[in-house]
């Protein structure tokens, strides 16, 4: 802790706010950061593309090696039946090298996690052990050019022959064409593709089949077509490409037909009626990307502000009051730019831990219930895209806070940034992700009602909703628009818990009763039986409502983050690091709150004094927070072997402090020559003392 704090100042016990940011998975986290120190798995700052991506299909043979990529796998396959951990050490490895840990998800976490989700036993026991030591290398080939996130209307095909049993696998137009496939273009040798199941004339939607690619020697089998992406913004170590398929061939037995399958005759079966519904669930059951992502962002923003906290702790710049220079962390504006953020990542580090631990449950068997389920992707879907941005934006601020160092790629931040540029629309554009979210706020709400029931809705909107049930997962806190008046009286009610909570569970609620609102009123004047006029004005009504929906969404997640921060601190046991996290976690909730302050006072929520309040308590927050702040990126336990940024290591200090001892020992020695402003001041009072008096 800093020399600035008091000794009757709360203090930090960092190994155990560490061991709570760590979670569950504690074991798995350092188990894979100890092998993400390896030098033969870290980035090589201006290596050639080419070599990138040789070096990095070498290191996922390391990773085989080392047993870090079974964990998810069946245990009578040699995997190790833990989908949590597993996740949770995929994660970390983003500190070794972006590429390299998308490129192991590529191969495990999408194309093999395809297979054993998709696939059944006779899948399993063909495929996986080589899909596990390597031996056969991947494509997960769902992305299409034209399609985008639009996964069920892709245009590939996969058309049913009864008298060979066999699919026809074939891209009809280039719109088709599978994109951004990791693999695709070089090493991959086989592919899970997501086509349109035809068979009896009938198109049964999206269905996942496995379609070899290429020899082991590299060679395109016939009717396989594959396109290089090339140099791309960042993971160059991954071979990106297209591939599109004329008339392939495979046999029927290698449709992954867990929900959905095709007799010899070409008779169609599937244990979920409903196409939608199917759909669906199978989508569902790759919601590890998502979930992945999410983690793997806070890990790279832990890591950027422990390189540039560490660094602002040390670097000084112009003269204070004490005659040295000033350290850039003492500064006001620096400790704004870095503190909150700071505050951002440990509560998306609690989120992280309690949207894995919903995943573990769901894919563990433990509560694998449909409504778990549908649970979990929302949560997913809500949180993967605050810290997908949130990670750009922390990169992107720390390396500004760092000047020029920070612009040197041996410290990190720009490699980083690059590479976790295309986390925002991996698994997902964010902004249609929170798009899903908020129509599973607005069916949530909807079912309180009775179907047609527009008095009611109206009602409701107008009472802010009432008290409703919660949990974590899904917000439904209800809380009466008379008491928030109330609450919100002075700043001092508002660094409550239960103020804090109340004011975001309103805003969250308020925005979802109004845009159910205006929904409904949208269609109220269409002719009753015009089912295509209706059509037509709940497409528009929900268009002009789109952004709203986003931003209820995101408001939503900001309210999960707070919550799992909230219940975080929980875990610490020692009463000064306690506190200390009870200040940052009110760092977050109040941000959150000076950062929506045009909708709270629009709404009535606060006051423009209460507002300023705020600001100002914040302000106030930092400071505090200020002593504790390396403490606090200290607790993260990113090691110079994870960092391995050259400003972290103390290097600065040690040129401070050589720079200092030069200057004071020159001034010692009466050789530190008088600045010419000191030297006419002298004069000045020279000539002043000869002045009669």
């Amino acid at each position: 802790m800093s020399d600035k704090t008091s000794t009757s100042a709360p203090r930090i016990d960092v190994a155990a706010v560490g061991d709570a940011l760590l979670g569950k998975w504690r074991t798995e986290r350092l188990e894979s950061r100890r092998l993400a120190e390896d030098p033969r798995l870290h980035t090589i700052p201006g290596q050639t593309m080419d070599e990138h991506r040789e070096r990095v299909l070498e290191q996922l043979g390391i990773l085989v090696e080392n047993g870090a990529i079974q964990r998810a796998f069946p245990s009578d396959l040699g995997g190790g039946d833990n989908h949590g951990g597993n996740i949770a050490a995929f994660q970390e490895l983003v500190l070794a090298d972006p590429s390299l840990q998308i490129k192991s998800g590529v191969q495990w976490g999408l194309f093999g996690a395809a297979i054993l989700h998709l696939g059944t036993r006779p899948h399993h026991e063909k495929w996986l052990p080589d899909v596990m030591s390597l031996k056969l290398p991947g494509a997960f080939a769902m992305t299409e050019i034209g399609h985008g996130s639009d996964v069920a209307s892709i245009g590939t095909t996969a058309t049913y022959d009864p008298d060979t049993e066999e699919f026809v696998i074939h891209t009809p137009f280039k719109g088709a064409w599978k994109e951004f496939l990791g693999n695709a273009a070089l090493h991959g040798q086989a592919a899970v593709v997501f086509a349109q199941l035809i068979t009896q004339g009938v198109n049964h939607g999206v269905h996942a089949f496995f379609v070899p690619i290429r020899t082991a020697e590299r060679e395109l089998l016939p009717g396989v077509g594959s396109e290089d992406d090339g140099v791309k913004g960042g993971l160059n170590g991954i071979d990106n490409g297209r591939l599109h398929f004329d008339q392939v061939r495979i046999p029927r037995t290698n449709l992954l037909n867990r929900y959905g399958d095709v007799a010899a005759d070409g008779t169609y079966s599937s244990a979920i009626e409903s196409p939608g519904r199917r759909f669906f669930t199978m989508i569902g059951t790759l919601v590890q990307g998502r979930v992945s992502l999410d983690g793997s962002a806070v890990r790279a923003m832990q890591a950027a502000l422990t390189i540039a906290i560490k660094y602002g702790a040390e670097r000084r710049q112009f003269p204070g009051a004490s005659g040295r220079e000033t350290v850039l962390l003492d500064y006001g504006q620096h400790q704004r730019r870095l503190l909150p953020r700071l505050a951002e990542t440990y509560a998306m580090t609690f989120a992280d831990d309690r949207l894995l631990t919903v995943f573990d449950e769901v894919f563990s068997g433990a509560r694998d219930t449909d409504e778990n389920r549908e649970d979990l992707e929302t949560l997913a879907a809500a949180l993967k895209p605050l810290s997908t941005w949130a990670a750009l934006d922390t990169l992107q601020e720390a390396r500004e806070a760092t000047g020029g160092a920070g612009f040197m790629a041996k410290n990190r931040l720009t490699g980083l940034r690059a590479d976790l540029d295309i986390y925002v629309t991996f698994e997902g554009d964010n902004n249609v992700l929170l798009q899903l979210v908020g129509k599973r706020l607005l069916t949530d709400y909807a079912a309180q009602f009775k179907p047609g029931d527009r008095a009611a809705i109206a009602k409701a909107a107008a009472a802010q909703l009432g008290d409703r049930v919660s949990r974590f997962g899904l917000r439904q806190v209800g809380q009466s628009i008379a008491d928030l008046g109330q609450i919100a009286r002075s700043v001092e009610s508002l660094r409550t818990t239960d103020a804090q909570r109340a004011l975001l569970t309103d805003r969250v609620e308020t925005m979802v009763a109004e845009i159910a609102l205006a929904l409904r009123e949208a269609t109220k004047n269409v002719p009753k039986g015009d089912k295509r006029a209706k059509a037509i004005a709940g497409e528009d009504a929900f268009n002009a409502q789109q952004h709203k929906l986003i931003e209820a969404a995101r408001a939503h997640a900001e309210l999960l983050q707070w919550e799992a921060f909230t219940e975080g601190i929980e875990q610490v046991a020692d009463a000064g690091s306690r506190q200390v996290l009870t200040w940052l976690r009110d760092l977050f909730g109040l941000g959150l709150i000076e950062k929506h302050a045009a909708w709270y006072l629009v709404q009535g929520r606060i006051s423009g004094q209460r507002a300023e309040a705020v600001t100002a308590y914040i302000d106030r927050l930092i400071g505090r927070l200020r002593p504790y702040a390396v403490d606090l990126v200290d607790a993260f336990g990113l090691t110079p072997g994870l960092l391995r940024a050259e400003i972290a290591t103390g290097i600065e200090a040690e040129r401070q402090e050589e720079a200092h001892a030069y200057v004071e020992a020159e001034k010692a020695a009466g050789t530190w020559p008088i600045h010419e402003k000191e030297l006419r001041a002298r004069e000045k009072e020279r000539a002043k003392a000869k002045q009669p008096a």
